[in-house]
């Protein structure tokens, strides 16, 4: 008996805790427009994978982008598209989370941050030595 009022217990204190936060998961439009990105739970943290191009084809090639610019040359076939770009997305804040993030547009992995401004908008960041940070506003999509 004891062990179940200490589960439901637990289980009421992450619901307070959690009920009133913003929910990060779902899909996200860059604020660029270009891409969108698929922010889920993974093994307890969050993550994030490409799941649309405004221009899925490299116009050199004629073929679906790759993740070309990766520094290993094994990565560089890669399809841009299910690349997942959001790592390990961890709780920072209220409805803020950290992580890292991978930029395919110079083949670099940044430490991350996103935080929440609502229910359809979160700033996105990508910092060198967690100081000189570079960031968008991405929009909630369908």
């Amino acid at each position: 008996m004891k062990t179940l009022i200490g589960a439901a217990a637990l289980a009421l204190s992450l619901l307070s805790t959690t009920a009133f936060a913003a929910d990060p998961q779902g899909t996200w439009l860059s604020g660029d427009g270009g891409t969108k990105v698929h922010i889920s739970n993974c093994g307890g943290k969050l993550c994030g994978k490409v799941v649309w191009l405004k221009e899925p084809t490299d116009p050199k090639t004629g073929k679906p982008k790759t993740d070309a610019l990766n520094p290993d040359p094994a990565k560089q076939a890669r399809p841009m598209i299910g690349l997942q770009v959001v790592n390990g997305l961890t709780p920072s804040g209220t409805d803020k989370w950290s992580g890292s993030i991978y930029n395919a547009d110079d083949g670099k992995t940044y430490s991350a941050n996103m935080q929440l401004a609502g229910d359809n908008s979160a700033k996105v960041e990508g910092c060198v030595l967690s100081v000189l940070c570079k960031g968008q506003t991405w929009t909630r999509s369908k």
